[in-house]
């Protein structure tokens, strides 16, 4: 019963940031909402999970869980890994338009 109890105050924590993260990411606030929402009724219903996942041809609801949650991890990794090469091609851009901005104002400089 404490897991139970400890598995749905964080599961409603995460719940609760959805919400916020709604308003500036809304594709991933649905998907955490669904996501905790899900978690919850299979935290206090675990039999549904065990029905599903001998649904899925998976022996136990369990399995099926930590399945979902390997999935779901690699694609928030890559999602991750996605923004952070956007963001070094963005630096790499930036850094190279202000060196060719600081070249000319400096070869500005000499002829003068």
């Amino acid at each position: 019963m404490i897991v139970r109890l400890l598995l749905t105050v964080a599961l409603s924590t995460i719940l609760l940031y959805a919400w916020v993260e709604y308003r500036r990411s809304p594709a991933i606030g649905i998907l955490s909402m669904l996501a905790a929402i899900f978690g919850l009724y299979f935290v206090w219903i675990p039999s549904h999970a065990t029905l599903l996942a001998e649904l899925a041809g998976v022996g136990r609801g369990v399995d099926l869980i930590i399945y979902v949650w390997v999935v779901i991890s690699f694609l928030l990794l890559l999602n991750l890994h996605l923004k952070l090469r956007a963001q070094m091609e963005l630096i790499t851009v930036l850094a190279r338009a202000v060196a060719i901005a600081e070249a000319s104002r400096k070869r500005t400089e000499m002829r003068r």
